[in-house]
């Protein structure tokens, strides 16, 4: 779904220095590049859209009932949901290029954060804070860090919620405190025409022991709007979060190092299933090493493309 260009962030000169690399890369990994008039146009690799990607700003946020409506949720590039303590979700919201004027709310960093985000090089990472053991495995890793100690006139808290779900992240002051932060390149989605075959499907629920996600499909829309434990997901600015491609990817959840905290693998390989066009694929994922993207592909062995837009990744638990 294309983005307003009222959100759209001016690109940065780090940015506009990197276009023709990323242009190259993108020209051999198969992603598509347009001219338009003499100005040089590339695709975002997150979602095919033709937005001049940025630094990757990662957001954690708050998916506790109290939490919601949300707030920056539908500008966000990838949105991916795993499992914390007690079986209920957080998000991941993932921004480049187009950035909201404010996202929320903002919480606690996991362990399993920092294996998933290793593929998007070193990222910026905005969280509220994180348990005391976890926190040198934040410092130790490539992400840059940006939380309320780090970046104060970042963060704000609203007034008509109570804590801790009031935390809200200015995403532009937050990238200043992260000048390290990597460009948006290649984390393996695809985008194109549908793949043959596949089945209808106008909903699918995927469940957590505590929380389940729904996408219905909406020809109206053209993407599947999603639902969080029964009920529509909704942004404070946009109203009805869509996705234009679903992935369910089966993972292993274990217990982390942590007791009490369970851990999301992010590197292996395993079976997804992909929704996109009102129609479901199986697939499988693999991903080989935390520095790596995640190649999705399906029955036929081929990359399989997802529908131009924003991707939502659910990381469940592989059947037992």
């Amino acid at each position: 779904m294309p983005r307003s260009a009222a959100q759209r962030r001016a690109p940065g000169a780090r940015a506009r220095a990197a276009l023709a690399l990323l242009i190259a890369g993108l020209l051999v990994s198969g992603c598509s590049v347009t001219f338009d008039s003499g100005d040089e146009e590339v695709r975002s690799p997150f979602t095919g859209e033709q937005v001049e990607p940025g630094p990757v700003l990662a957001v954690k946020l708050d998916n506790a009932p109290d939490a919601r409506p949300h707030t920056g949720l539908a500008s966000a590039d990838i949105v991916y949901a795993s499992q914390v303590e007690g079986g209920l979700s957080r998000l991941t919201a993932i921004y480049s290029g187009d950035l909201p004027a404010e996202t929320g709310p903002v919480r606690s960093a996991r362990e399993s954060d920092l294996q998933l985000l290793r593929t998007f090089g070193d990222p910026a990472f905005a969280f509220s804070g994180a348990r005391s053991a976890v926190l040198p495995l934040i410092t130790q890793s490539p992400v840059e860090a940006v939380t309320p100690d780090s970046a104060p006139g970042a963060f704000f808290r609203s007034g008509d919620r109570d804590a801790p779900h009031n935390l809200f992240l200015r995403p532009t002051e937050a990238l200043d405190d992260a000048p390290g932060a990597s460009d948006a390149s290649d984390i393996g989605f695809r985008f194109g025409e549908a793949p043959e075959g596949g089945r209808e499907t106008p909903e699918e629920t995927v469940r957590f022991p505590s929380a389940s996600f729904g996408f219905a499909w909406s020809a109206e829309d053209g993407a599947w709007r999603v639902s969080m434990d029964g009920s529509p997901a909704q942004d404070t600015g946009t109203g009805q979060v869509t996705a234009a491609t679903v992935v369910v990817q089966y993972v292993d959840v274990h217990d982390s190092q942590f007791p009490g905290t369970p851990f999301t693998e992010t590197v292996g390989s395993g079976a997804a299933t992909v929704l996109r066009d009102g129609r479901a694929h199986d697939a499988r994922w693999q991903r080989d090493s935390s520095g790596d993207g995640t190649r999705f592909t399906g029955e036929d062995g081929e990359r399989l493309n997802f529908a131009t837009g924003p991707v939502w990744v659910v990381l469940a638990p592989a059947p037992a």
